[in-house]
C-alpha cells in the first residue's frame, strides 16, 4: 500500500467551476477522502486554490488568513446586483468626465487600510444562512463594513470603460466590491467583470497545477511530484527545530516552555511558529503564550 500523501497542492482554478467542485475532482484524482480548500473564489474566477490533503487539511487556517494577489478586470459605467459580471444590471451611467488620469488618482486613494461592506451577494452567514441564498430570496442582509488592507493597487490597462489592475491585499477583502467602490467615488459606477487570484500565502499560478495536469501526472504515476510536504507548506511561519527526543514529546502533546526548545522561535504575525523534527518533517504548529513563558498547541500530526 503507497504511503499517505500528506500536503498541499497548488490548483490553477478554472474559469465555470466552484471552489467546491475543484476540491470534489482532486478527491477524484487523488483517491483520498480528506481535501479542504483554503479560500472560496466564485465560479467566474480563475487561478491559485491551495488544496491540503489528508493531514494538511488541520493547516487551512493558517492559508485562510494570508495575503493574495489578484488581477481583475473592471467595468465602469455599469453597476450590477452582485457587483460582477453574473449578476443584472441595475444602474447605468456615462463616462463622461472620466479619465486615465482620474482611474489612477482614485485607485492610490484606496491603498492602505480601508473598510468595505460586504456584498450581499457572498458566502458569509446570517444566523446560519449565506447572504446569497437571503438575497435570491429578495430578503437581502447589509452586514457592517469591516476593516480590510489593500498592499498596492497597480493600473494595469485603461481602456474605457475597461480597467485592469493587480492588487495584494489582506484575507477577506472582496475584490468585486473594490471594484464597485472605486465605480462609485467617480461618479459613474462599476462591477467586477474578471478575476484570477495569481498569487495566495507566496504560492504562485505560475506554478499551479491545472486538473488537466494532476490526472495526467496520476497516469504517468508521478502524482506525488504535484504535493509540496507539510513541512515546506508553510514558508511564511517561522521555523524551530526539534531533537528525536523533543519530537516524541510534542507528538505526545506535551506541556513545554520556552526552555524545551533549542532557539526561542521569532513568531509571526499571526502569532504562530511551526516546529520540525531532524528528518525535515513538520511535527506541529505552536503559539507563544508570553504571559506563561509556555507554548499551546494548534495542531499536532503524527509521524
Amino acid at each position: 500500500m503507497p504511503p499517505e500523501l500528506n500536503g498541499i497542492v497548488v490548483v490553477d482554478k478554472p474559469k465555470g467551476i466552484s471552489s467546491a467542485g475543484v476540491v470534489a475532482q482532486v478527491k477524484g484524482i487523488f483517491g483520498v477522502k480528506k481535501v479542504g480548500h483554503t479560500g472560496t473564489l466564485d465560479p467566474f474566477a480563475t487561478g491559485v486554490l491551495i488544496c491540503c490533503i489528508n493531514q494538511a487539511t488541520r493547516l487551512a487556517q493558517f492559508f485562510l488568513k494570508g495575503d493574495k494577489v489578484y488581477e481583475a478586470e473592471l467595468v465602469l459605467g455599469a453597476v450590477t446586483d452582485t457587483q460582477d459580471a453574473t449578476g443584472t444590471v441595475v444602474e447605468r451611467h456615462p463616462l463622461d468626465g472620466v479619465s486615465a488620469a482620474q482611474v489612477h488618482e482614485m485607485a492610490g486613494r484606496f491603498v492602505g487600510a480601508i473598510t468595505q461592506v460586504p456584498p450581499v451577494y457572498s458566502a458569509l452567514k446570517h444566523q446560519g444562512t449565506p447572504l446569497y441564498k437571503l438575497a435570491r430570496r429578495g430578503s437581502p442582509v447589509e452586514k457592517p463594513a469591516r476593516p480590510v488592507r489593500i498592499n498596492y493597487l497597480e493600473i494595469l490597462e485603461v481602456d474605457l470603460p475597461t480597467v485592469r489592475f493587480s492588487v495584494a491585499c489582506s484575507s477577506g477583502t472582496y475584490i468585486r466590491t473594490l471594484c464597485a467602490d472605486i465605480g462609485r467615488e467617480l461618479g459613474c459606477g462599476g462591477h467586477l467583470n474578471a478575476l484570477c487570484r495569481t498569487a495566495s500565502c507566496g504560492f504562485a499560478v505560475d506554478a499551479a497545477f491545472s486538473l488537466e495536469q494532476l490526472a495526467e501526472l496520476k497516469v504517468q504515476g508521478r502524482l506525488g511530484e504535484s504535493v509540496i510536504p507539510m513541512n515546506e507548506a508553510l514558508p511564511f511561519m517561522p521555523i524551530a527545530m526539534a531533537d528525536d527526543g523533543l519530537a516524541k514529546r510534542i507528538r505526545h502533546g506535551a506541556k513545554l516552555s520556552e526552555t524545551d526548545l533549542p532557539i526561542p522561535p521569532r513568531v509571526s504575525e499571526q502569532g504562530v511558529f511551526k516546529v520540525i523534527d531532524p528528518q525535515g518533517r513538520l511535527i506541529a504548529v505552536l503559539t507563544e503564550s508570553p504571559a506563561t513563558g509556555s507554548y499551546n498547541y494548534c495542531c499536532v500530526f503524527s509521524a
